[in-house]
């Protein structure tokens, strides 16, 4: 084996070059990086993976009378800008987007990357959207002033992940979460948001919407709840307790429980504590609070809790902020420029 730094020989099994001390390359590690005719070509992929996520669904409405109107070059500088602002905004609240629809796109949140408030994500985003569209962004042509999209948003489990191993392509969601977000898009009214009911039932607490009524969608046997969504507040914090009417039983954590109150008990006895839960998305860090806050509401502690979100402008003392419109009697009405916290 030849040395990489100073060109060397040195023993095949050896970790380090005898000359300069550089560790060495591990026996067949070069052959393996480097594609021989065979595997090349061939791409390495992991398989697909179950995820719960939200997929929004966002169109331009009447894109073929302005491509008529404005021919193609005049459409393809239209929908340039469109993507460029509406993008950035789902990037802002940690989407992605795996998939376009030529005068459209798909956007995904919790996937690749695991967001425990996938939901809330999207709602800003969608709003977002919704509102640069509308504002005509910093664009300076009159048409886009025209421009009026519609959003389709479902929640549930899809496969993420590649189509084939033998194609190189980006990963793609498949199930019917994807479909329905799809479906509820195409049949949203100009310039509204449509939400599914699992959705709603997700963002219950601090999204505002409204009914529209169960909804026969192609491909569907059964009518669909669906919202038109005209808010999102940022009111709710992720420790307070879910309002869902069939809360999951809470097992398998009364070590955790014993660590939390035996620090209540040292607080209680005058030694000031600081405690930090950490975990991976999902794995109930959210949930054990709650149950660990269920069990000091005798009166024993004054509980008060804020909220510090990673995406959007940074405010400095953000939760402290929080922490006083909870706890001060602080009121604030719910509009888009409330939650770009």
């Amino acid at each position: 084996m030849r040395c990489s730094r100073c060109g060397a020989d040195c023993p095949a099994d050896a970790k380090y070059c005898g000359q300069c001390g550089a560790p060495l390359a591990a026996p067949g590690l070069r052959a393996s990086a480097a594609p021989n005719d065979e595997t090349r070509g061939t791409v390495s992929t992991l398989p697909g993976e179950m995820k719960q996520v939200t997929v929004l669904f966002c169109d331009i409405v009447n894109s073929t009378p302005l491509t008529e109107r404005l021919g193609a070059e005049g459409m393809r500088d239209l929908v340039h800008g469109f993507l460029g602002s509406s993008l950035a905004e789902v990037r802002r609240y940690g989407g992605t987007t795996p998939q376009f629809t030529g005068d459209g796109f798909m956007a995904l949140f919790g996937a690749p990357l695991t967001h425990e408030d996938h939901v809330r994500r999207a709602l800003l985003a969608a709003l977002a959207v919704q509102r640069v569209i509308g504002e005509g962004g910093e664009a300076a042509d009159p048409e886009r002033l025209e421009l009026t999209v519609r959003i389709g948003i479902h929640t549930g489990p899809v496969v993420f992940g590649p189509v084939s191993d033998n194609l190189s392509m980006d990963y793609t969601v498949i199930g019917d979460t994807a479909n329905v977000a799809a479906r509820l898009q195409q049949v949203a009214e100009p310039g509204t948001i449509l939400v599914s009911e699992a959705t709603r039932r997700s963002a219950q607490g601090y999204a505002r919407v409204e009914p529209v009524g169960p909804l026969i969608l192609k491909g569907k046997t059964e009518p669909i709840s669906a919202y038109r969504l005209l808010g999102v507040s940022h009111r709710r914090s992720g420790l307070r307790e879910s309002t869902s009417p069939r809360p999951t039983v809470f097992v398998d954590r009364e070590s955790e429980l014993a660590i939390l109150n035996n620090f209540l008990r040292q607080v209680e006895n005058g030694h000031g504590q600081a405690v930090g839960l950490v975990g991976e998305p999902g794995i109930g860090k959210s949930r054990l609070l709650a149950e660990f806050r269920r069990q000091v509401t005798d009166g024993r502690v004054t509980w008060v809790e804020g909220r510090c979100l990673s995406y959007g402008t940074a405010i400095p003392y953000l939760l402290a902020l929080d922490l006083l419109r909870s706890n001060c009697g602080i009121v604030e009405t719910d509009t888009p420029d409330l939650v770009a916290d």
